[in-house]
């Protein structure tokens, strides 16, 4: 596999986490997207369970205190990505109302039927889409919601170039009908979905690494996994202004039966 092609999984934690933290988000979103999805979910109250999986340094979780009012538990596998949503949390004062704490997705430490909603934006690759929706199935309360958005094709072909890096990076990434599918075989009924906007992959995503890549390379200079996690990130914001067109995130939201 050449440099170009690597996956994000490939390059040493330490140095992910690092170029990562930096951000506020650590994949292509928004607050409005966010919002967007929460506009598909009702029956939320104070005494709401809500788990944001996957939660990186929280960009999203405070978007989701922000508009709803119950208990939020995020979680993450950075130790360095939860002390600082933690951290942001106190500023904000509703530490309250968050708890982030270190954790792996496929060994979350909630009761079955415990939560209203599981929230999960840009990290159910981890796990995989299906495996995440069929294992995460038992945490929810008959009634609750699940709202995940995953990397989805637009349509049925596409270039070889984009096609080939995909396939290698997330074999799991299919056309949005087929995760629909997914969602419903899994046990929820699909309420909604949508495809975020352009902004959230430039504006949000890829406009604020640039200022973080060169800080981050002038730190490391000489260092040669450094420089291709750089490399990496700076060939897939090439290959989605060339194909952004045929794919993207796409936010699933579902309702347990």
């Amino acid at each position: 596999m050449s440099n170009e092609n690597k996956s994000i999984h490939e390059f040493d934690f330490n140095l992910i986490c690092e170029y990562f933290s930096s951000m506020e988000r650590q994949g292509p979103g928004s607050p409005d997207a966010t919002v967007n999805a929460l506009r598909f979910i009702d029956n939320l109250t104070n005494e709401s369970r809500i788990a944001d999986i996957g939660c990186g340094t929280g960009g999203q979780t405070m978007v989701l205190a922000q508009h709803t009012s119950g208990h939020i538990t995020a979680i993450d596998l950075f130790p360095t990505f939860v002390d600082l949503l933690n951290t942001n949390a106190a500023k904000r004062k509703i530490q309250s109302r968050i708890k982030g704490i270190v954790g792996s997705m496929d060994n979350l430490p909630f009761r079955n039927e415990e939560l209203d909603l599981i929230w999960c934006e840009g990290a159910i690759y981890n796990i995989g889409f299906e495996r995440g929706l069929y294992e995460w199935h038992k945490f929810l309360k008959t009634g609750g919601y699940i709202a995940v958005s995953e990397a989805s094709w637009f349509t049925a072909e596409r270039p070889d170039e984009i096609n080939t890096f995909w396939q290698d990076a997330y074999p799991e990434i299919d056309t949005i009908p087929n995760k629909v599918a997914q969602l419903q075989k899994a046990g929820y009924v699909p309420v909604a979905n949508f495809i975020l906007p352009e902004s959230c992959w430039t504006d949000h995503y890829y406009v604020p690494q640039v200022e973080a890549q060169e800080v981050f390379l002038k730190k490391y200079r000489g260092n040669r996994t450094a420089e291709e996690l750089i490399a990496n990130q700076r060939h897939e914001a090439l290959l989605y202004s060339k194909y952004g067109k045929y794919y993207g995130y796409v936010f699933y939201i579902g309702k347990k039966i």
